[in-house]
């Protein structure tokens, strides 16, 4: 098919030829008796000492099938295991460690596989116990088989070297750490510091770095007992310093009789600034976005391998279809500055557990922001916020990022009348699930954030396991004993919350949580399940949660048959409740938002071409699930279809289907999906159904163009285009 399409003006191309897919498997004969030898071996090594392997080549119609028959014999069990071990310090660590790890048993089939793995776990063992030297050939079997009986007794023996009579045991002696000038490596002749403080030699060509944030994170310290896992985590914190492309550890024997080594830790710095700039057209159904940013890194600000980043971003949102263009009904735009720096440990007196960064790099983070947001015709919107968070690694899999300090000033201006001419109050008010007066106040919010992950790590690859995030927002707790300790009046059900410095205060709970359920399947094949669920509570001196801590339902990585923020809460139609098109116009994106979300996807990917323009073509088929609501008693929340009740959950629940392709080129992952609609929750009426998906292959022009007599400017869509960078999760 591909030689079909591969022509330039009726013949072949010659040059620039792409591959895609593999080239067809021919037939060698040398090959397959190697495949045979192989397979035989293969069994041998998992105790069947008396497989015989037969090879059989069957030729037909230029096609050749080759059929391998195994006669296993008997399976061989391990009857007896014996150590030979001179060492008897070797011999004596050995035996009380071995149950922690073997795999060894009297009575299990031979396996070669199980022997290896438990030499690796004694030349690990050595290394974590001082033997430098040690080295994996001092490991050895002998492996004696009984044919009759079906029967191996197995000998383990671990030589001593042979220039002595025993292992020797390394403690480590001075330390030299030594900093290249610049990236381009070390100069011939290098000038190392004369100065030696807590058994560590520090010299810096680059004058660069200051001495204490990178020995911070040597763990090879002075009289210690050598212990590889050190070096390890030393050559690991320092790579994730990201100030150094390269990090060398070498040693070298004290020359006295001291059996002490002397780690040689070598660091070429790497380019130290840079300025990213950053350009994205977001394409969604009914939408299409133009993002343009800005980015300034510098990782080393202090001198420490600090990284400050400084970002200026813009961007606008357009409806699709609406005449004048592609960007001819822009609704949205947004412009933030937001800044941070990055400290490699955690500037705190508690944490003592995660300060040393033995599990992994901690951080200390102070980040600032400005964002300024314009919806048209509707409100603009202003948030400073300031925070200062930690992150900390309890094991590679168990990730903390907990925030002290999170303040955020906000104020708005709503861009029409809250009350008509006749002093009452305007429809685009009464008429909004969403309190909009709420966008047209100043206020500010002072909480604490704590985010819990589990199996992080594992995200990239295709095995079985569970992953887990977990975060709580809590606001305004504090303020509000300020405000109690100081006898300030609240009653903010009547609109007169308390005040600090004369602003109002939020006081919400916001967790939410994420289970996966990721299942290998083989051959870059896995299924995965998702629950995703998170309900924000005002309490105390609100009855509303910041617009900014809503939910939506929607988008790329939620509810995939719906664009962003059009679906919900609950049976919400926009076409009863707002009553014109110039406010369904001004009320996109805003009147859609809940404070409680539920969804649920299940998702089977598959590999598709392993060979596609330099990546691999990848497939996937989902079923996505989900909405958000309301439930809160807010007299802003007036339509009781937009409330959540478990009775109603299943005229509620949203449900699409899709499939979609992704572009897998090692770095980056670039994703389409295409989903559709199945039910509805909308559709409430009488004579409408839900289950939209009817409507689809029969009667959808009809029921298009009566949705948008009703909901204009709205106009329905069954099957939603979503791309993405990255997985949806």
């Amino acid at each position: 098919m591909y030689n079909i399409f591969n022509t330039k003006n009726g013949r072949y191309k010659t040059s620039n030829i792409k591959s895609i897919g593999s080239p067809p498997p021919i037939l060698d004969s040398a090959l397959v008796e190697i495949s045979r030898n192989q397979i035989e071996k293969y069994l041998v090594s998992k105790g069947y000492f008396m497989a015989k392997v037969k090879s059989d080549i069957k030729v037909k119609n230029q096609k050749a099938e080759v059929l391998f028959t195994t006669d296993t014999g008997p399976e061989f069990s391990i009857s007896e295991i014996n150590y030979e071990i001179p060492d008897s310090a070797v011999k004596s660590l050995y035996l009380s460690k071995k149950e922690l790890f073997t795999h060894i048993k009297k009575g299990m089939r031979y396996d070669d596989d199980s022997l290896g793995h438990e030499r690796d776990q004694i030349y690990q063992l050595m290394k974590e116990n001082g033997y430098y030297d040690f080295a994996k050939p001092y490991v050895k079997y002998l492996v004696d088989s009984n044919s009759n009986a079906s029967k191996a007794k197995v000998t383990l023996q671990i030589d001593n070297p042979l220039d002595k009579p025993h292992h020797v045991k390394y403690t480590i002696g001075e330390t030299n750490l030594l900093i290249a000038p610049n990236s381009d490596g070390y100069p011939d002749t290098v000038v190392l510091n004369k100065r030696i403080f807590n058994g560590l030699r520090y010299t810096d060509l680059s004058k660069k770095f200051r001495r204490n944030p990178i020995v911070r994170y040597n763990f090879l310290r002075q009289g210690e007992q050598y212990d590889i896992r050190n070096e390890t985590t030393t050559f690991d914190r320092l790579y994730e310093l990201n100030v150094f492309k390269n990090v060398k550890i070498e040693y070298q024997k004290a020359k006295d009789s001291s059996n002490k080594v002397n780690p040689f830790i070598q660091l070429i710095p790497q380019k130290i600034m840079s300025n990213r700039v950053e350009g994205e057209v977001p394409f969604n159904g009914g939408t299409v976005g133009f993002t343009l940013s800005n980015t300034y890194t510098n990782n080393n600000f202090f001198r420490g391998a600090e990284k400050f980043e400084f970002q200026v971003k813009g961007g606008l949102q357009s409806r699709i279809g609406q005449g004048g263009g592609l960007f001819g009904d822009v609704y949205q735009r947004d412009f933030s500055v937001s800044t941070s720096l990055s400290v490699p440990r955690l500037m705190a007196p508690f944490f003592s557990k995660y300060v040393t960064g033995k599990n992994g790099m901690p951080h200390t983070i102070f980040s600032a922001s400005y964002v300024y947001a314009l919806q048209k015709d509707l409100f603009t919107r202003k948030v400073i916020q300031t925070s200062l968070t930690y992150e900390f690694i309890e094991t590679k899999s168990k990730l903390h990022s907990f925030t002290p300090l999170n303040f955020e000033y906000r104020t708005g201006n709503i861009l029409f009348d809250l009350v008509d001419s006749t002093g009452n109050i305007s429809d685009p008010v009464k008429t909004n699930a969403y309190s909009i007066a709420l966008l047209d106040r100043k206020d500010i919010t002072l909480g604490i954030k704590y985010t819990y992950s589990l199996n992080a790590d594992k995200l990239l690859s295709n095995k079985s396991f569970i992953y887990f995030r977990g975060n709580i927002d809590v606001a305004g707790n504090l303020l509000q004993g300020i405000s109690k300790l100081t006898g300030t009046k609240s009653d903010p059900k009547n609109g007169k919350p308390a005040e600090i410095l004369g602003l109002p205060f939020n006081q919400y709970i916001r967790p939410e949580v994420d289970v996966r359920w990721y299942k290998g399947l083989g051959g870059e094949r896995q299924f995965v399940a998702r629950l995703n669920a998170g309900v924000g509570y005002a309490y105390g001196n609100s009855t509303e949660i910041p617009f900014e801590k809503q939910f939506f339902a929607g988008g790329s990585a939620g509810v995939r048959a719906w664009q962003a923020r059009t679906l919900g809460p609950g049976n919400y139609n926009r076409g009863n409740r707002i009553l014109t098109k110039e406010l369904r116009r001004a009320f996109f994106g805003i009147d859609q938002l809940g404070e409680m979300h539920i969804e649920a996807n299940l998702e089977y990917r598959y590999k598709i071409v392993d060979k596609f323009f330099g990546g691999k073509l990848k497939g996937a088929v989902f079923l996505d699930m989900g909405n958000v609501w309301n439930v809160s008693d807010s007299a802003s929340h007036p339509f009781p279809e937009t409330r959540f009740q478990f009775k109603n959950l299943a005229k509620q629940i949203a449900i699409g289907t899709g499939v979609g392709f992704r572009y897998d080129v090692q770095y980056f992952v670039f994703r389409f999906d295409v989903g559709l609609k199945l039910k509805d929750p909308q559709f409430t009426g009488e004579g409408e159904s839900q289950w939209v998906i009817g409507k689809f292959f029969s009667g959808g022009r009809d029921f298009k163009a009566a949705y948008k007599l009703k909901n204009d400017p709205d106009s329905y869509r069954f099957v939603q285009y979503n791309f993405g960078i990255g997985m949806p999760f």
